[in-house]
């Protein structure tokens, strides 16, 4: 963070992309105590964005305009306990006890699938909230939010390498259901370059495959609640 702020200072930063991710991998703790999978795909993009933030004001400055871009993903309301609404256990240092690696009766079922799903749901209640603050702040910054659908990526290599999905699943899976890579990045890219977004847009596939569109607000805003987004701005 300090060395971005030391080499962007004077230019500022348009887009922050908080894409980082991992899937499906093991009950484990980070160094800092909290689940592998929160810490990398939400935990440490707040931090980021905390970090960035003046960057991101020196662009709205200098050019009128700035972007916070998260990736979640349509796990967010289906995974291991189906549509679990944010719990802030999964948010504190609990990495090891939220659980463990066994997997359900079902695929994407079991603590593994819960912990990434509470992950995607992060990405999702992180957008409104800082939108919401932003704008009572007064800021430029918008916050905007994707999810590629079903996407054949590296994601699934490394979830499947894990322990998380088995070899004939994930061939199943990329082979006859998944989009291409390309195609999973349209929604990203959407919310990155196309003009005249607002701030808490949110656009990705309606099925599993398909075009980058505007998804509709008010389901993704009632599961992302206001509770949600005060908790997870101060837990």
């Amino acid at each position: 963070g300090k060395a971005l702020n030391k080499e962007l200072a004077g230019v500022g930063l348009d887009v922050l992309c908080n894409n980082a991710g991992i899937m499906g991998t093991k009950d484990e703790a980070t160094k800092d105590g909290c689940d592998t999978q929160m810490q990398t795909n939400h935990l440490s993009h707040f931090l980021l964005t905390a970090e960035s933030w003046p960057l991101l004001e020196k662009a709205v400055s200098l050019r009128g305009e700035a972007r916070v871009v998260n990736h979640s993903s349509g796990a967010r309301n289906r995974g291991g306990d189906g549509k679990k609404p944010l719990d802030e256990k999964y948010l504190q240092k609990n990495g090891g006890n939220l659980g463990g690696d066994d997997s359900g009766w079902a695929p994407f079922s079991g603590g593994r699938w819960t912990r990434y799903q509470q992950t995607k749901l992060a990405n999702l209640v992180f957008t409104y909230a800082l939108r919401d603050r932003a704008a009572a702040a007064g800021s430029k910054v918008k916050a905007l939010v994707a999810h590629p659908g079903l996407s054949s990526t590296n994601l699934q290599v490394t979830t499947t390498q894990d322990g998380g999905m088995s070899n004939s699943l994930s061939n199943r899976l990329m082979g006859w259901m998944a989009q291409s890579g390309e195609d999973g990045t349209c929604p990203l890219l959407t919310c990155v370059c196309v003009p005249g977004l607002k701030s808490g847009d949110f656009y990705g596939p309606k099925g599993f495959t398909g075009p980058a569109e505007l998804m509709p607000a008010a389901p993704e805003e009632a599961f992302a609640d206001e509770k949600s987004r005060k908790m997870l701005w101060e837990v």
